[in-house]
């Protein structure tokens, strides 16, 4: 059976994802739109790749055609999230890379590990984009800031935080814990636009499968692929990540 899709933006992500679903047999994008209004074909899912000012009436659309809808689009104020009605069936998502989530996860370790520290650890976290990219810090560093910030027990403005929109770089973040003693560096450097375009297609396929509908994160998809990896060997140990026993 095939699951069509129809494509909110049609700039350069929008592009790779709708050639990344042509590769797919069991994919279709019927529609793809770029500005001005939503088409009335329906579609099974919805992709959005668009602006953040134009969320707010793609929201609207999906909730008023029943339309799950993934939204990669950052820069729009998460408070609309708050007016959807009960029924809405939303994937929100910064970042369409599992091995961002996995970083997330890791900058909340590194958080606790500085909290812990016999000295005093700096901590930042940086981004680098192209020069065509509007919002900075991107909602990939805000995200990845927040984790380190929860895990080392400190307010998210005590995180360094830099944005660099240089050349065509796709995406690069870091996450730094600095000491006299050491520096530890997390990484995840983007090689193209093809890790968005099949991870935004995953994320469409996960939240199609979810039987209840409410508002997701790509944490939420993450946790399903990455459960096995950061639970301990021997099945007794906690996720990476998860909130220490109290």
């Amino acid at each position: 059976m095939t699951t069509t899709i129809g494509l909110l933006g049609t700039g350069r992500l929008g592009s790779a994802i709708r050639d990344a679903a042509a590769a797919e047999t069991d994919l279709e994008v019927r529609w793809a739109v770029g500005r001005g209004p939503v088409p009335e074909e329906p579609v099974d899912v919805a992709v959005d790749v668009s602006t953040a000012a134009a969320v707010p009436a793609h929201l609207a659309w999906a909730q008023r055609t029943g339309t799950p809808i993934v939204v990669g689009t950052t820069g729009w104020d998460p408070a609309l999230l708050d007016d959807l009605g009960p029924g809405a069936r939303v994937l929100v998502a910064p970042n369409f890379s599992v091995g961002v989530a996995l970083v997330r996860r890791l900058a909340r370790v590194l958080g606790g590990y500085a909290a812990h520290s016999p000295v005093p650890v700096d901590l930042a976290v940086t981004d680098t984009h192209h020069r065509n990219k509007v919002d900075a810090p991107s909602g990939t560093a805000l995200a990845l800031r927040e984790a380190l910030a929860e895990g080392a027990g400190r307010p998210v403005g005590a995180v360094q935080t830099t944005s660099l929109r240089v050349g065509s770089v796709v995406g690069d973040h870091e996450v730094v814990a600095a000491s006299e003693l050491e520096t530890i560096t997390l990484r995840h450097s983007a090689h193209g636009r093809d890790l968005f375009a099949t991870g935004a297609l995953t994320a469409a396929r996960w939240l199609l499968g979810r039987p209840r509908p409410g508002v997701h994160t790509l944490d939420d998809l993450a946790e399903d692929h990455l459960h096995a990896l950061l639970v301990s060997s021997c099945g007794q140990g906690a996720p990476v990540g998860a909130p220490a026993p109290a």
